[in-house]
């Protein structure tokens, strides 16, 4: 997908053992197609997540980065989803409620800088997310169009996002 735009330095592809050990350290599935993406070959630099040399703190940081933004947007700017419930009243204690329904909200697994794709092996084909706290916005259909448009310069192609509570957050 990306040697046709020849703007990135890419490596060997990730063997099925190295992204089973990234699942297993960092407890998430990749979608299909973002799997076989990285096995085609690993996009390495700025922006992109290095999932076989890469610092572990700074990848668990990238993938925190969207339930965090949340967080940020709730304790900040008084953000709210309706699918929470009754507002609380004081910004602590929604925090408190707020985390534990933000760990069941589904994965989102990083692609390149603030875009992400929805985790769950045996899926494929959901639209790249772009992600800045609850500012999030369909950045593609798919991985290939989310390529052509960041990448070669084509039009954003938003598709539909299908996974529950990011869906909703799409403006």
């Amino acid at each position: 997908m990306l040697a046709s735009y020849g703007r990135f330095t890419r490596r060997p592809g990730l063997t099925d053992e190295e992204a089973d050990a990234v699942e297993k350290e960092f407890g998430f599935s990749f979608a299909d197609d973002h799997r076989a993406f990285l096995a085609a070959g690993l996009p390495v630099g700025r922006g992109w997540p290095d999932w076989r040399d890469g610092d572990r703190d700074q990848l668990r940081d990238k993938l925190a980065e969207p339930v965090e933004g949340v967080l940020f947007d709730v304790a900040e700017n008084g953000f709210w989803y309706e699918g929470w419930g009754p507002q609380p009243q004081s910004t602590a204690d929604a925090l408190t409620m707020a985390r534990p329904l933000l760990l069941i909200a589904p994965r989102l697994v990083p692609v390149y800088s603030h875009r992400y794709l929805p985790a769950g092996h045996g899926t494929s084909g959901h639209p790249v997310l772009s992600v800045m706290q609850t500012d999030i916005i369909s950045y593609g259909a798919n991985l290939a169009t989310y390529f052509q448009a960041e990448f070669g310069g084509k039009p954003i192609e938003p598709g539909r996002p299908t996974v529950t509570f990011w869906r909703d957050l799409v403006s």
